[in-house]
């Protein structure tokens, strides 16, 4: 499964868990048994089609409204907000390669598309899976920095620093899926008549240990940043409440502050719906996993119908952010209202970045 490696046999792949994307580890294989269970629920691919078009629909305008709003508008050209950038074009590329997952489903072989593109497009999407959650930890690593320490954020935190950091994580996401262009590829049953070519895991990254090694690398990649994300905000979180109990409290604080919470918890709000959009891929392979040891109907059910929720919840996570910050965010509401002309282009609310630089506020204090 792309993303989310089946360590059956390299039998069929089951369009089903073939459609799992992005959890982080390239297409594997299930055994024949899952296509016949996928022919029996028609109606279910249906309906994950519809809701998968949708969220094509809702994500592509969305971040092409975050890339848009960003780039032209020089008062939303903070720091955090080239993360929150970065992170609306890996977005965009998962959205690009979400037709040919749902023609996976559909019809899982034989596959008309070549060897180059079967490789490519599980590529991309690997190399945005790890380039999403490399942005939002560092983004939650500079949040720190400016809260708990201004002074020393003012310094560190600049623009340039900040592109050329985001140029480094996208640089190490496109060489940690390096290893797909080896491990996935275009392979056929032997002795068949029928054209049986198949865009899945191949035989060498089983036995080498390849894929193996992929698993871990795709844990790393989703439970330490979650790690690292729970201490940073738990950080965040008590050095804002101490502030708030100070009764000393001058009103530039006190406006610096109110501003922080307002962005710390649109942040939370990001990182809990990717948590969330990913846990039930883990859920799903955990119980795969446990199933080969001890083969069950029921662990296998359960792990069939985790995949499903999984694929539809990989494209929410791509889809849901400029939702959240139209939610939970008046400047990004102002600036798309500005885009559309709606608005007399100016910001009508609070004070920009570089209104408050002199009172040691970092650049990136003022958000989405």
């Amino acid at each position: 499964v792309n993303n989310r490696v089946a360590t059956c046999s390299p039998a069929p792949v089951c369009p089903l868990t073939a459609a799992w994307r992005r959890a982080t580890t390239p297409r594997g294989a299930l055994s024949s048994k899952c296509h016949l269970l996928i022919t029996t629920q028609i109606p279910l691919l249906a309906v994950i089609t519809i809701a998968c078009t949708v969220l094509f629909t809702v994500g592509v305008v969305g971040n092409v409204m975050t890339i848009l709003v960003v780039s032209r508008y020089r008062d939303m050209r903070t720091t955090t907000n080239l993360y929150l950038c970065s992170m609306a074009v890996s977005d965009l590329f998962i959205f690009v390669c979400m037709p040919l997952d749902l023609y996976r489903m559909w019809r899982y072989r034989p596959w008309r598309f070549g060897d180059a593109l079967c490789k490519l497009f599980q590529f991309v999407s690997e190399s945005c899976t790890y380039s999403t959650i490399l942005c939002i930890t560092a983004l939650s690593v500079e949040r720190y920095l400016a809260i708990c320490f201004p002074l020393r954020a003012k310094a560190l935190v600049t623009k340039r620093r900040v592109r050329a950091l985001i140029l480094l994580l996208w640089t190490v996401s496109l060489l940690s899926a390096g290893p797909v262009f080896v491990m996935v590829g275009v392979e056929q049953k032997n002795g068949s008549a029928e054209d049986t070519r198949e865009c899945r895991m191949t035989q060498f990254a089983v036995e080498s240990g390849l894929m193996e090694a992929m698993v871990w690398l795709s844990s790393v990649f989703f439970f330490m940043p979650v790690f690292c994300l729970t201490v940073l905000y738990s950080l965040i979180g008590r050095r804002l409440w101490l502030r708030h109990r100070e009764t000393s409290i001058n009103s530039r604080v006190a406006y610096r502050d109110k501003s922080n919470r307002q962005t710390i918890k649109m942040l939370v709000v990001v990182v809990l719906a990717f948590v969330l959009c990913w846990l039930p891929f883990h859920v799903g392979r955990y119980l795969q996993f446990r199933s080969l040891d001890a083969p069950s109907p029921l662990l296998s059910l359960l792990s069939e119908y985790c995949s499903l929720v999984s694929v539809v919840l990989f494209y929410l996570s791509a889809a849901i952010n400029p939702i959240l910050y139209n939610t939970m965010s008046w400047k990004y509401r102002g600036a798309v209202a500005r885009l559309f002309g709606v608005s007399d282009g100016h910001p009508q609310r609070g004070r920009t970045a570089s209104t408050v630089k002199g009172d040691g506020w970092t650049e990136s204090t003022v958000s989405f």
